[in-house]
């Protein structure tokens, strides 16, 4: 956090048959697993290019981060410039945190359910509905490739704050 970069609105990918992209990809998913996240943007890394990446497995298996025993599982993704219409109006609170400011966590209103469009790593459609957790996680990412964290989604900052304060006890990542 403190970052322009994360507040820079990204880029369009145009060409899907890269060596950029397959680094860029292969650079994500390693910060990703080795910070044990749920998902990352490409500005996250310093990359101001319209990609995400997310996924997490069933519980009890190893991808799954603890902070989330109970999340539901969330297909691994590589969604490239995407397109997220919501699906009614109905908003859910739920806590959150990010990679990009550690030890924080906040109480952030998303739509519960959506719609989210885009291409794979191959230039490939990928168009999927989502609800509840999965439909979070996409919104949280896509956010990143328009320069909005969190904190900017919030509507009651007395609902924000560190982590150990918030959730004493409790062993928690970020996102």
């Amino acid at each position: 956090m403190g970052d322009a970069r994360l507040l820079q609105p990204a880029s369009p990918v145009g060409n899907f048959n890269s060596d950029e992209l397959r680094g860029l990809l292969e650079d994500m998913r390693d910060t990703m697993q080795a910070l044990n996240g749920v998902g990352l943007a490409a500005p996250q890394i310093g990359v101001g290019l319209r990609v995400v990446i997310f996924g997490v497995q069933p519980s009890g298996q190893q991808k799954t981060p603890a902070r989330y025993p109970d999340a539901d599982c969330v297909p691994d993704t590589v969604l490239i410039n995407p397109v997220i219409t919501p699906l009614g109006d109905q908003l859910e609170d739920a806590w959150e945190g990010c990679l990009s400011l550690p030890g924080l966590r906040g109480l952030v209103p998303r739509f519960r359910n959506i719609r989210y469009c885009g291409y794979d790593e191959h230039g490939a459609p990928v168009d999927r509905t989502a609800s509840g957790f999965h439909a979070r996680v996409v919104q949280h990412e896509c956010d990143h490739l328009n320069g909005i964290l969190y904190p900017m989604r919030m509507t009651d900052m007395s609902q924000f704050g560190y982590t150990g304060e918030l959730f004493p006890g409790q062993e928690m990542r970020d996102e």
